[in-house]
């Protein structure tokens, strides 16, 4: 995978993330330079390329610097129910029900990592999966946080009840989000940027919560939505 832009490859040098080779063009931009002195100094390959054959590497905005990078590793949930125990919280846990936006799937993601939220599970099928434009999206949020791809999601919201973790689906409803009490495990069901939540999980979550809307327009794209429940979650916690 070709990953581009001067802060994704900033974070991928900051995390764990598996570099293979860095990827610059011909430049005197100072912060390029400088992420290629760091990926020199951690004894990663470094390679200067023309204008031409730079461009030949990817059709994105590269902004100068391309990592080219090891398959998206995903993390189990197990692994994020233990970022909870390791923070000394409790759980808090974005799920995204078929979103399929690679650019929403990358700004939520961002949110979720600003927040603090210990992980993001993702569904195997009917869904976006972790590409270099959510790389990019996420503005390197994604090397900082867990996500979980799951083959069934009903399932894994059933495992996460029976750990004490109380589920709610974010759809338009008659129980208005400021209402409730988020301090307690919380995970929060986003669903797809045209048709919500499924039914069959909309069916298992524990409770249906849902924004206020006083315009004419009736839905939030899902990546603000996400970031309004995300928020409201941490105001309540941190009080």
């Amino acid at each position: 995978m070709f990953v581009s832009g001067i802060n994704v490859v900033r974070e991928l040098l900051n995390s764990n993330s598996k570099i293979i080779k860095i990827f610059v063009e011909e430049t005197d931009n100072k912060n390029i330079l400088e992420l290629a002195e760091i990926a020199r100094q951690r004894k990663l390959p470094v390679e200067i390329l023309n204008k031409k054959d730079f461009n030949q590497l990817t059709n994105a905005k590269s902004q100068g610097i391309v990592a080219k990078i090891a398959d998206y590793k995903y993390y189990s949930v197990e692994d994020i129910l233990q970022d909870s125990v390791d923070k000394n919280e409790p759980p808090f846990i974005v799920i995204l029900d078929g979103i399929t936006d690679p650019h929403n799937l990358g700004a939520i993601i961002r949110t979720c990592e600003c927040a603090g939220v210990n992980g993001v599970i993702i569904p195997a099928n009917r869904a976006c999966e972790i590409t270099d434009t959510v790389y990019k999206t996420s503005a390197g949020a994604i090397c900082h946080i867990k996500i979980a791809m799951v083959t069934n999601l009903t399932t894994t919201i059933k495992n996460l009840q029976k750990n004490g973790i109380w589920v709610y689906g974010l759809e338009a409803g008659e129980n208005c989000i400021y209402n409730e009490d988020f301090k307690y495990p919380t995970a929060i069901v986003v669903g797809s940027e045209g048709k919500g939540i499924s039914r069959l999980v909309l069916d298992t979550v524990d409770k249906v919560i849902s924004l206020d809307m006083y315009g004419k327009v009736n839905s939030l794209n899902a990546s603000n939505a996400a970031a309004i429940a995300v928020y409201e979650v941490v105001k309540q916690r941190r009080k």
